[in-house]
């Protein structure tokens, strides 16, 4: 049965989760994330599911980390200097192939910069802030309702390819409140992680088959007794200084992206059909841009928008496509450059690409994205 609610981002995030199937939350209360941790210390216990405030954002992620190898869905949350704290033990759940999902409400940085202000300056942290190679799916919501639904579908993920999935929203999202429908029918088919069979005395905790990518996942306490390390290892889950078992493992763990981002990959388009010029934004910023569109074509400008909702992996064969065909490309984000990087190196001259971007916790407007087109024009 739907409900309809008016509410926040970070509390219709929550609502999803639980559609989901979340029966554990870790973490520690930052600004401006902190709502999801209230909503989940409210929700859980009326779910038989387990709410924990641990004493730091080390130990918010450590915690659920254990609570997905003990067999809960589970989620943490956090922001800023939280999300810098995440990035050891976000490795290793890369490493140990745990399925979690991380929340990261952005605010204004570095440090602990603006706490209370919007930004989008966590974006390349998502895909390069815990060190060494590694996969990575990171989904960005632009209304209240794609946190109910986008929050499932984070859960999707990281059961479907066992690993943490990154859910970035922006403070105004976080913030902002909208109607939002909580029917389950909107949600995808819910997924949980493969297990194997609990008398399966062959099992290894890191073993595949064949074309396999995700091996399967016993929860602790279901039988089979094995090793989790954030070390390279073998197929019995024990270290190994082996370069081929390394080559092995790396490969297989960055397949589990690169071999199904047709699955993976989601973007909006709007006014595309006939655009000349393509407007690339994502998260609060998409909304903005999309009544430039609309005031750009009032002015005969054909204008169109591109809307990444998978930002890892980026969407990168569309966006080759759109910049071929197209006269330039305006990319709107709240930071000083980071996608407009990406949409650079993929255009590769084909068209030019120019950045409307703000550091200084300000949203950014439609008439600012409106007057950066005289640039590209």
């Amino acid at each position: 049965m739907s409900k309809i609610k008016f509410m926040q981002g970070n509390e219709a995030c929550v609502e999803g989760a639980i559609a989901a199937g979340m029966k554990f939350f870790a973490g520690y209360p930052i600004t401006p994330s902190t709502e999801v941790m209230e909503k989940s210390a409210e929700m859980l216990p009326k779910v038989e599911g387990k709410f924990i405030q641990m004493e730091d954002e080390i130990a918010g992620i450590a915690a659920a980390i254990g609570g997905s190898i003990a067999g809960s869905k589970s989620m943490t949350a956090t922001s800023g200097p939280g999300f810098s704290l995440k990035m050891e033990n976000l490795g290793y759940a890369v490493i140990a192939e745990i399925p979690l999902v991380v929340v990261n409400v952005q605010r204004s940085g570095p440090s602990t910069g603006l706490p209370t202000s919007p930004s989008q300056g966590d974006m390349m942290q998502a895909k390069w802030g815990t060190h060494g190679d590694h996969p990575v799916i990171a989904l960005s919501p632009s209304t209240v309702q794609e946190c109910y639904t986008l929050t499932a579908r984070a859960f999707n993920l990281a059961e479907k390819y066992r690993m943490p999935v990154l859910f970035m929203l922006d403070e105004v999202v976080g913030h902002m409140r909208e109607k939002v429908v909580l029917d389950p029918t909107l949600i995808e088919e819910i997924v949980d992680r493969a297990k194997p069979a609990k008398d399966d005395a062959s099992y290894l905790p890191y073993g595949v088959s064949g074309d396999e990518l995700v091996p399967k996942m016993s929860s602790f306490g279901e039988g089979h007794r094995y090793h989790i390390t954030g070390l390279v290892h073998d197929e019995t889950g024990f270290p190994t200084n082996s370069t081929k078992v390394a080559d092995k493992l790396m490969t297989r763990l960055m397949d589990k992206v690169e071999k199904n981002k047709d699955d993976i990959i989601q973007y909006e388009e709007y006014m595309m059909e006939d655009a000349e010029y393509v407007i690339f934004s994502y998260g609060s910023t998409a909304r903005s841009s999309k009544q430039a569109v609309m005031d750009l074509r009032e002015k005969g400008i054909k204008a169109g928008l591109f809307r990444a909702i998978t930002i890892w992996p980026f969407p990168e064969e569309r966006i080759r496509e759109l910049a071929q065909k197209s006269k330039g490309i305006i990319v709107a984000e709240m930071n000083l450059g980071q996608m407009v990087l990406e949409v650079e190196r993929i255009a590769n001259g084909s068209c030019p690409v120019k950045l409307v971007g703000k550091g200084n916790g300000e949203f950014i407007s439609p008439a600012e994205i409106v007057e950066k087109f005289g640039e590209v024009m």
